[in-house]
């Protein structure tokens, strides 16, 4: 068939990353398999390599329509899952089912990567593939996607190529998004009415990520409470009688600690961030030794009433006998041990996120965080439901878990209200009113 519009824009970008899609039945797989082919036909001696997350999708969406195709043009050879060309191009065939899949490419050359439904791929995965996009040849580099909103891989996708949010040595001009939908793909919509019908009569959140290929709400997001709009406000000068809290999620691989203040009407507000570790490759990508946290929690000059930390910090290590929370004491940072009961700490953060209206008729949420706390407020949105239990968030990808894992801490300790000042004993005790009155103040 011919492509359509959507189609030959994708096919015809140059930017060195370039992602399709955005909504589902937009033409995608085919898009793929035209355009490693047509690259393939047109540079002799370049190495593709197409991957899926599993092999039945690679099968299906790619071998079998390729296979007849290609039939008297290139050669599929199953022992190595590649299509050989005359002219000595080769498409690979790859799939990741696990996380740790991905590293069996390191070291591998690879002129072109077309990574398909990349939203189920991880931001590591995607950064070691990365890598692979190199050779000796002076064929152009360059590595095409393809996705839809949801999935693992959905906050990194979104950053790259709708938000355009670059960190690092990454580079605006190297990032090309093309948006597409169900309605672009006329051939679908004329051989196949029904599909769309049934994206068109979907329930209203998955209706916007599926057929309409909108972002900031998908399928599958854990806190679709999530509202930026509400939770997230400029930063403001903490009045000194607010209770102030240190709550963490630590382990070698990540320390994501915040400073949360309790207002006196129990309202929380996010205001300080630490986060660093092996998983954040934008701030270094090294380990935090337990004694190097706790000087960069006392290196802020913020203090705490309680500081909160995750059960396992009190195990005792083999080779020392010595617990981390014991390093943290010595260290002067003496530790809370958190209720680690994952489902229940979730259902109280959604309560807690819960938007409802406040004393001024305004939208509102029990809980706010500071705008300087970048991390948290990309990875709150970013987590996923579990795929075996209905009511826990996901594990995976292990980097956007360790923010909302340090909240659901706090938030699991009965965090108290802040009490009122004592007034001098000639004035009057503040009234509600006067409460408020510097609530707004400051920021509510």
């Amino acid at each position: 068939g011919e492509p359509n519009p959507k189609q030959l824009e994708f096919f015809r970008a140059r930017s060195r990353f370039i992602a399709y899609g955005g909504a589902r039945g937009g033409g995608k797989s085919w898009a793929v398999r035209k355009k490693a082919a047509g690259l393939c036909l047109s540079y002799g001696g370049i190495r593709v390599l197409i991957l899926r997350r599993t092999f039945p999708e690679l099968r299906e969406n790619h071998i079998l329509p390729m296979t007849a195709d290609l039939s008297g043009i290139a050669k599929y050879k199953e022992t190595a899952k590649s299509f050989f060309f005359q002219n000595g191009s080769r498409i690979l065939f790859g799939y990741c089912d696990n996380e740790r899949d991905v590293l069996q490419y390191q070291g591998q050359e690879y002129d072109v990567i077309f990574l398909d439904e990349a939203t189920q791929f991880t931001e590591f995965q995607f950064s070691v593939l990365t890598a692979c996009l190199r050779g000796a040849n002076p064929f152009p580099k360059r590595f095409y996607l393809t996705c839809n909103p949801g999935g693992v891989g959905h906050a990194w996708v979104k950053r790259l190529f709708v938000d355009r949010d670059y960190r690092g040595a990454e580079r605006a001009g190297d990032y090309t998004f093309i948006q597409a939908n169900v309605y672009d793909n006329k051939a679908l919509m004329d051989s196949d009415p029904e599909y769309v019908q049934m994206l068109e009569a979907l329930p209203d959140q998955q209706r916007r990520a599926w057929l309409l290929g909108q972002w900031d709400i998908f399928d599958g997001q854990y806190f679709s409470e999530f509202d930026r709009t509400v939770h997230v406000c400029q930063p403001f000068a903490i009045p000194a009688h607010w209770r102030r809290y240190f709550a963490m999620d630590y382990g070698l691989d990540m320390f994501a600690g915040y400073f949360i203040a309790v207002d006196a009407f129990g309202r929380a507000w996010v205001y300080r961030e630490l986060y660093t570790g092996r998983d954040n490759a934008a701030q270094g990508g090294k380990s935090v030794l337990p004694s190097e946290a706790a000087r960069m929690i006392h290196g802020t000059g913020e203090r705490a009433e309680v500081y909160i930390a995750p059960p396992d910090l009190w195990n005792r290590q083999k080779d020392t006998g010595r617990s981390i929370a014991e390093i943290f004491a010595g260290e002067g940072i003496f530790l809370t041990r958190a209720n680690n009961a994952r489902v229940s700490g979730w259902m109280d953060l959604r309560e807690w996120l819960k938007v409802g209206v406040d004393e001024r008729g305004r939208r509102a949420a029990g809980i706010r965080i500071f705008s300087c706390c970048p991390n948290l407020i990309r990875t709150l949105p970013a987590l996923q439901f579990s795929q075996t239990d209905p009511n826990d968030a996901a594990g995976e990808p292990h980097e956007v878990t360790h923010a909302p894992d340090a909240l659901r801490y706090f938030v699991a300790g009965r965090p108290a209200p802040a009490s009122l000042p004592r007034p001098p004993e000639e004035e009057e005790p503040a009234s509600y009113e006067q409460e408020m009155e510097t609530f707004l103040q400051f920021g509510g």
